[in-house]
């Protein structure tokens, strides 16, 4: 793969159908340029390491003047270490699930979109070996918090209620049939996520739930892979007011469901 311009890599666009990315990897941002420092590095070392042919997006939804600026400064600084890093900007504050979408829309014939939180909780490492884990096995792959003889997971007690409360929400109210659809780390094959993108409506937090309730009523199947996760301070997840959003989005993303699914058996 030919290799850009810094200044290209950072504010500009990929070569349309010249240089189709095997895989496209997307961190979202919202104001969070301190912690993105840390695991920016993190992840621009071991893609590098690695020699990895992923295209690495830094999505930022909205975040301002003041953090775009920071994070050019860290985009052409990342770029040193792995050139093939730019940083996409949204024009406006709307959500995680948007601006990872809109990431991905970017290159629309990838074979891969995958997505990192920025914070850190799963390492370069683990997400790396999750994007080649799906690459070996064909299958989109998610990562999940679970304690095994191999993995660790550094979560507080109220963190572990809300994760199993809302996990619990899932299974009852979509259907979703995971170990954990809120693990900030994520790889998709690029011909089941095309099959679904247009369906996809929820703009914050509930953005994974929906996606593999979407996947899943499209008989699409995935992978599910532990991986050692750390808590990481900083979070702007506000726990209640949170929860209280992404459950009335579970209802939403019934709702559309069930009007697909009865608009499907009557045609």
């Amino acid at each position: 793969m030919c290799k850009l311009s810094l200044m290209g890599h950072v504010s500009g666009s990929m070569e349309d159908g010249k240089n189709q990315a095997t895989t496209i990897l997307i961190t979202p941002v919202w104001k969070d340029s301190a912690r993105l420092k840390a695991f920016g590095q993190e992840l621009a070392v071991e893609l590098a390491f690695r020699n990895s042919e992923v295209e690495w997006i830094i999505a930022d939804d909205g975040s301002g003047p003041e953090e775009r600026k920071a994070l050019e400064g860290l985009g052409a600084e990342f770029a040193k270490i792995y050139p093939k890093v730019r940083v996409h900007y949204a024009e406006e504050h709307r959500g995680k699930g948007s601006v990872v979408r809109e990431g991905w829309a970017l290159e629309p014939e990838a074979a891969w979109y995958a997505f990192v939180d920025a914070d850190g909780s799963v390492s370069a490492v683990e997400m790396l070996n999750l994007v080649e884990t799906a690459q070996q096995s064909g299958n989109s792959t998610l990562a999940i918090r679970k304690n095994t003889d191999t993995t660790k997971v550094d979560e507080d007690f109220f963190r572990k209620l809300r994760h199993y409360g809302f996990l619990t929400a899932c299974h009852l109210i979509i259907g979703v049939k995971s170990e954990d659809t809120q693990c900030g780390a994520k790889v998709l094959k690029g011909s089941d996520y095309r099959t679904i993108a247009g369906n996809l409506r929820e703009v914050g937090l509930a953005f994974d739930a929906e996606l593999l309730a979407e996947l899943a009523a499209a008989g699409f199947r995935w992978d599910e892979v532990p991986v050692n996760w750390s808590r990481v301070g900083g979070s702007r997840v506000h726990p209640w007011s949170d929860a209280t959003d992404m459950l009335a989005a579970l209802f939403r993303i019934r709702g559309r469901l069930g009007n697909a699914s009865r608009s499907h058996n009557s045609g």
